[in-house]
């Protein structure tokens, strides 16, 4: 229930082009459809990994109805190489209404995760103390 400290590099950035526009960033970029998800099984495979829901295992939806993941960087945090049950779905996303906190993900107002979109590069790193 808290951000791992460490050196969190993006991955790719996820958005819901019914709600946002395409970021401009320089990272990879990829619209979330209504079946995408991201396993949280520890003991799946498919463990901290994009999934299609339907899925057999426990894994979260990307497609929410909060506006949390309308626009969301994936963070390399134990991505490769993966442990079982170490953490899975670390994100930098946008910050819930009333600024409350998260599950051990990084949250940013809109505008201000806009901005870091436009200046974050591929093997940049985001410094958690």
């Amino acid at each position: 229930m808290a951000t791992p400290a460490g050196l969190l590099r993006p991955v790719c950035v996820l958005y819901r082009a019914d709600r946002v526009k395409r970021p401009c960033t320089a990272l990879p970029v990829r619209a979330v459809g209504t079946d995408d998800g991201w396993c949280d099984a520890p003991f799946h495979p498919s463990y901290n990994r994009f999934v299609r829901h339907p899925f057999p295992a426990s894994a979260e939806r990307l497609w929410r109805q909060d506006r949390a993941y309308d626009l969301c960087v994936v963070l390399d945090f134990n991505v490769w190489p993966r442990a079982q049950g170490r953490s899975s779905a670390i994100f930098l996303h946008l910050a819930h209404e009333n600024d409350r906190p998260t599950a051990g993900c990084i949250a940013m107002r809109r505008t201000h995760l806009e901005q870091l979109l436009g200046i974050l590069r591929p093997g940049w790193g985001i410094l958690v103390a």
